[in-house]
């Protein structure tokens, strides 16, 4: 399993943030999937997406200062994500970390890593574009 963590800094309020930063916003913000749809549940809120044949769902969970979210079904073997909007001189520091793994050798995990290492960027510029 690889670990990776990007950070963007926005020069607006943290709750002007946290008034875009959705579950589907995060999705259609990394980039490599389009969302299909958007369930609430007892566990939180699911959003499945997919492209090109290759379908994954992701749990949300809302936190007081972002999301936490993990892939429940796809072809990971582990990704949990957590994105944070933070007060920092007068604006806000968005802090996306994850943790990732193929479940094969390690040079497939680091190959992950710096594919998710992108997508994790490509959100927060993303969420940065919609405040």
């Amino acid at each position: 399993m690889r670990e990776v963590e990007v950070s963007r800094f926005v020069a607006v309020p943290p709750v002007e943030v946290l008034r875009v930063l959705t579950p589907a916003t995060v999705v259609d913000a990394e980039g490599s999937f389009d969302v299909r749809e958007v369930a609430e549940t007892d566990e939180g809120t699911v959003v499945t997406a997919g492209r090109a044949g290759l379908e994954l769902r992701f749990l949300f969970e809302e936190r007081e200062d972002g999301l936490a979210y993990e892939q429940t079904e796809g072809p990971l073997s582990t990704l949990r994500t957590t994105i944070a909007a933070r007060p920092r001189n007068e604006g806000t520091e968005l802090v996306a970390r994850s943790a990732v793994a193929v479940g094969g050798p390690d040079v497939v995990n680091r190959l992950a890593a710096w594919k998710r290492r992108g997508e994790l960027r490509r959100a927060l510029a993303g969420i940065a574009d919609r405040v």
